[in-house]
């Protein structure tokens, strides 16, 4: 079976969906590194029904422990005064099992729980392709949409529809198909532009004064995870990962290859700040492209022995001449983690930042047809030195606390990274010299 890869994001953005939780939302939330799995299901040949000497669907030797089970089921169906469907027994059954792991990692999911995980995993959606938030006149985010607070455009994802209809950044949405978004917020107004592939949807938006309707004809969107941009005069290139989904390593890698190549910058940042993780294959690719030999990290399944993770070849950042600084705090989870250990654990970044959240294990996805789901974790994952940091999380090699009254427009972990970068492409200039 092949190992795919998961998505989630962190720190709150505006999509084409509500706006990401806040950050303590996210560290409460799921962070995962899973595969999805086909095939083989968790339980098959159970044919519910009436007892009859044997459990069916037991091995010979498991005859006596699941006895119980099926005498309370069919004591249920049987003489239980209320209505229930046995479908529900047997979802509320398997829901049970996985309750009793206590692994907040593993679980049941129903089938539209199932459906929209690996969607999100995926990072691929249905719509326009386009990020939004709220924002009055001084750019400051809000709740209501009025004449002073607008639904505004802050992103246009590349090759989407959006961008084909002539949508552009900072746009304001003021009516979909003709309903007015006043009196609204985004979370009501989002899956009205959201829809199935191929169908329309109709957007009035006003532009420089101008008021706009434009058609736009919606289509499967992959979600942007990866940003860049040229910090420090040129000299700093800057990444941003906010999710593993599928497409995160493609992206990243030709954003890092725009930067080296072509840019020239001299050191590199990889932002992994409340970045809640992802697939493990994107996670791989990425480390890979700054990683070229030694383990990226070990995979231990249960009664096994670790099984080291080599780096994948093609890397375009793995000149250990250029610095690099990775950027991590409690956010910092599961894929983004893995990523972060790799670059640490091989001596090629410094990670700056505080301790990262500390998730350790690895879900496999399965369907159950006719009943949804489940995710169950079914791998350890080790650092390079063979470390599990499962409820512990990484320590940073520079410790900087954020405040607790951020100041808008200023970010000293990121500031403290271009200090640590600007000094050590200094001292190798002097070394040249």
């Amino acid at each position: 079976m092949s190992t795919p890869e998961i998505p989630l994001s962190a720190e709150p953005r505006p999509v084409e969906q509500a706006p990401r939780p806040s950050r303590s939302a996210v560290i409460a939330a799921l962070f995962l590194v899973a595969i999805i799995g086909g095939g083989a299901l968790f339980v098959s040949g159970f044919t519910l029904g009436r007892l009859s000497g044997a459990t069916p669907g037991t091995t010979d030797d498991q005859q006596d422990l699941f006895r119980p089970f099926w005498n309370a089921y069919d004591d249920i169906t049987r003489n239980y005064v209320g209505d229930i469907e046995t479908r529900v027994l047997v979802e509320g059954a398997i829901k049970g099992m996985f309750q009793a792991l206590e692994d907040p990692y593993s679980a049941y999911l129903t089938e539209e729980e199932y459906r929209q995980s690996l969607g999100g995993l995926s990072g691929e959606f249905e719509g326009v392709g386009i990020e939004l938030t709220t924002l009055d006149a001084e750019g400051v985010p809000c709740a209501t949409i009025d004449a002073s607070c607008r639904l505004t455009i802050t992103r246009v994802i590349r090759r989407s529809p959006a961008e084909a209809a002539g949508l552009r950044e900072a746009d304001a949405i003021v009516a979909v198909d003709g309903k007015t978004t006043l009196g609204s917020s985004l979370e009501v107004v989002v899956p009205t532009i959201r829809g199935p592939k191929g169908s329309t949807v109709v957007l009035t938006i006003e532009r420089e004064g101008q008021a706009l309707e434009i058609p736009v004809v919606r289509d499967v969107i992959q979600r942007e995870d990866v940003h860049s941009r040229i910090l420090a005069d040129g000299r700093v290139g800057y990444l941003d990962v906010r999710g593993f989904s599928s497409g995160a390593a493609g992206d990243l890698h030709a954003m890092l290859d725009e930067l080296i190549t072509e840019v020239g910058v001299s050191a590199l940042i990889l932002d992994l700040r409340d970045d809640p993780g992802g697939y493990v294959n994107a996670a791989r690719e990425i480390a890979s492209e700054f990683v070229g030999d030694g383990p990226l990290f070990f995979e231990q399944r249960a009664g096994s022995e670790p099984e080291a993770q080599q780096p994948q070849p093609g890397g375009v950042a793995t000149d250990r001449s250029i610095p690099m600084v990775v950027l991590v705090n409690g956010g910092t989870a599961s894929a983004s983690e893995i990523v972060a250990a790799a670059l640490q654990g091989n001596d090629r970044a410094t990670l700056v930042g505080t301790r990262t959240f500390g998730k350790g294990t690895i879900q496999e996805f399965k369907e159950l047809p006719g009943a949804g789901g489940y995710r169950l974790s079914v791998r350890k994952w080790l650092t390079p030195d063979q470390t599990w940091i499962h409820g512990v999380g990484l320590t940073p090699n520079v410790v900087v606390e954020p405040p607790a009254e951020p100041v808008p427009g200023a970010d000293p972990v990121l500031e403290r990274a271009i200090e640590i970068l600007i000094g050590s492409t200094a001292r190798r200039s002097e070394l040249a010299a």
